[in-house]
């Protein structure tokens, strides 16, 4: 999964190769928070503490996993991949948007602009992928525990992993290329704390229709199947459990997929209302949809490793007993 980020280097280089041949202009300004200007200095506080605590929380499930043998599992697996994208995705936005909000640094080149918006929407649609294959693993755990290890084997593991990066990679690569190959005139000012698809494509000349239908489509169609295939998965997993388990383990099962769904909601729901709300949402004031969109990138990774993580057993027996020995460790 770490390999991801490389492997999508060359579609990206390929966009950028073409907005030389445009009207493009060498940098555009981010305004941050529109109508919230005199607060960004102090709305940057929760922000950064948010992103320090999903590094710190997506790092220590990285590490726990790869030093404990026993948790090289399918499920532990996909949960490393998870950890990963929400790396990327935090990582792309942050730096930039504390710079703004901390030190008024507004402007963003070109490239630097393009390269920001590939990784958040290509990442989003990598991590709405990995979430469905999560929840395919947990329907393969549930209702066919008998056929799972011949099922979810090491290169079943890698091959969905790759499609999910593959199929991120290959819906937003046109549309990155789109936003190149269009000519850009007047204001260089985009109200938004990063390059959002549609913040950058209202500042171009002409006809951008097609980058309106394309990305609506493309947000429509991978969180619209991915959450029904998602939604479908746990309903199988609820009918098999409630008919076969104790009223207890029932409880027990709710109270995990209720936190699971919920993430999956905070992840889906946010980034739908911000693309739609781009385009047809003049009458949300704008700070609500910036807002919305900051925390969109920032609240679930920062929920998923305490979750995924630190709500499954071996993952926090782990992580316990590796606190415990640091705290043993100054005594000696």
């Amino acid at each position: 999964m770490p390999a991801i980020p490389v492997a999508s280097l060359p579609a990206l280089q390929q966009c950028l190769m073409s907005y030389p041949n445009h009207s493009s202009p060498s940098s555009f300004i981010l305004t941050g928070i529109p109508g919230l200007e005199d607060a960004q200095f102090w709305i940057a506080f929760p922000f950064c503490t948010m992103y320090f605590m999903a590094v710190l929380g997506n790092i220590m499930v990285l590490l726990v996993i790869k030093m404990d043998p026993s948790l090289h599992l399918p499920m532990f697996c996909f949960l490393s991949m998870l950890a990963v994208i929400d790396l990327v995705l935090t990582t792309s936005i942050m730096p930039k948007l504390l710079s703004i909000f901390w030190f008024h640094s507004h402007e963003i080149n070109f490239e630097g602009c393009v390269a920001q918006m590939f990784f958040i929407h290509s990442f989003s649609a990598v991590e709405s992928g990995v979430l469905l294959t999560m929840a395919f693993d947990r329907y393969l755990a549930v209702c066919k525990p008998l056929h799972y290890s011949a099922i979810l084997t090491g290169p079943t593991i890698a091959k969905l992993g790759l499609a999910a990066a593959v199929r991120g990679i290959i819906i937003i690569t046109p549309l990155t290329c789109m936003v190149t190959s269009l000519s850009y005139c007047g204001p260089q000012v985009i109200h938004h704390s990063y390059c959002e698809h549609m913040s950058v494509v209202k500042l171009a000349c002409g006809d951008t229709r097609p980058n309106s239908i394309y990305g609506i489509t493309a947000a429509t169609v991978v969180v619209g199947l991915d959450s029904t295939f998602i939604a479908v998965s746990y309903m199988l997993i609820l009918r098999e459990v409630v008919s076969l388990s104790s009223r207890e383990a029932n409880l027990k099962f709710c109270g995990t997929c209720g936190s699971h769904i919920g993430v999956i909601l905070l992840f889906y729901m946010p980034g739908l209302f911000c693309s739609y709300t781009q385009r047809w949402g003049q009458r949300i004031p704008a700070h609500v949809r910036i807002l919305m969109a900051d925390l969109y990138l920032l609240v679930p990774p920062m929920l998923n490793p305490l979750i995924y993580g630190m709500r499954t057993k071996p993952i926090r027996e782990r992580v316990l007993s590796l606190l415990q020995q640091k705290g043993i460790q100054p005594r000696y």
